[in-house]
């Protein structure tokens, strides 16, 4: 079944920034549907559902309770179903460590949490108008962490 709108799923414990993201694109004038999950075994849960609707896009928390971004990202490549989907971490983290680990374990974009509105519309329009094809046809780490 196609949609015009591009899927994107958050998977992130603090309500305020699904919020702020959520309504980040109610504002962009851009077609998305976006679904929100609090903590990364609720995600693992839905995303390993036979019948789940895979999103274009993942917008990934590394710091949850339950299962963290690390333990999803790690488990969603190992998947066929799952390994095709656009990951893009975001986190209040900037560390070099959590960068170079999300990288080598598959993720295609790093994002540390703008904590402006402005610039969060900005990011997430910047992340859901890319070229993915171009982005996820092989790792590249000019590009993967993305800066404002």
């Amino acid at each position: 079944m196609q949609h015009k709108d591009v899927f994107i799923i958050l998977a992130d414990d603090d309500e305020d920034d699904r919020l702020f993201f959520e309504d980040a694109f109610d504002e962009l004038k851009i077609n998305t549907k976006v679904s929100t999950f609090k903590d990364g075994l609720e995600l693992m849960n839905y995303l390993n559902q036979e019948d789940s609707i895979l999103p274009k896009i993942l917008f990934l928390d590394l710091n949850m309770p339950k299962k963290s971004g690390i333990e999803c990202l790690t488990e969603i490549k190992k998947v066929d179903r799952l390994k095709d989907i656009a990951i893009v971490i975001y986190s209040t983290s900037a560390s070099e460590e959590d960068i170079e680990n999300t990288f080598v374990l598959g993720a295609n974009v790093y994002i540390k949490k703008p904590n402006d509105f402005k610039k969060l519309k900005k990011v997430l329009s910047n992340v859901v108008t890319m070229n993915w094809q171009y982005q996820t046809s092989g790792l590249n780490k000019d590009n993967f962490l993305l800066r404002l």
